[in-house]
């Protein structure tokens, strides 16, 4: 039943990235009206930020690949980075469409009026994402070690993601982005919930 989850969680993200990316050329809203979101907008800021979340994700779903023989993570980080890597070069592409900057002087999360938020550390930019230190511990891990943490840090990241994509889809202007942000949502609490159970498998929980 858990590999079937999986697989539709796998499915729907790739239909969602497929529907998504038939109508990129629509550089403003549904509406074919001739209008661009601004720098400073909802829409652009969490086309930056959720890319530089994205990458991260795929750094770490990668490491943990090299780091287990254990064919159901392997499967779920190979989904991840791939769903995600996708998805970050489609906001980087209508970043591009829309002429805008891909970095900005404003601090990441200014857009959900969170700009001041604590980091939890050098490397974790965003809610959820792990520090430098975590990233290089994950490479130091082999195995069953190495499953659990990187099920728990990426947890975490999911989380921080929900959170984000929630924010969009509320905020942000473009219909496609906003639907985008909602598959997201969804998509990365179903792999949540997977992941609990993955852990659970290994008696070990979420570190939050």
């Amino acid at each position: 039943m858990r590999r079937a989850a999986a697989g539709w969680i796998a499915g729907a993200a790739a239909a969602a990235l497929v529907a998504a990316g038939a109508i990129t050329y629509a550089v403003a809203g549904d509406d074919g009206a001739n209008r661009v979101p601004s720098a400073d907008s909802a829409d652009a800021g969490f086309a930056r930020d959720m890319a530089v979340h994205h990458q991260q994700a795929v750094e770490m779903s990668y490491i943990v690949r090299d780091r287990t023989k254990d064919e159901e993570v392997r499967r779920l980080a190979y989904d991840i980075a791939q769903t995600q890597a996708n998805q970050r070069g489609m906001m980087i592409g209508w970043l591009d469409l829309w002429g805008l900057p891909k970095v900005s002087s404003e601090p990441p999360m200014a857009w959900m009026g969170m700009g001041e938020a604590p980091s939890a550390g050098e490397g974790s930019l965003m809610p959820g994402m792990a520090t430098d230190a975590e990233m290089k511990k994950l490479g130091t891990l082999d195995g069953r070690q190495a499953e659990v943490y990187y099920l728990q840090l990426m947890t975490e990241h999911h989380k921080g993601g929900v959170h984000m994509a929630e924010g969009c889809a509320e905020k942000c202007a473009v219909g496609v982005e906003k639907r985008l942000a909602r598959g997201m949502a969804e998509a990365q609490e179903s792999e949540i919930r997977l992941m609990a159970d993955l852990l659970a498998e290994r008696g070990a929980k979420p570190r939050s």
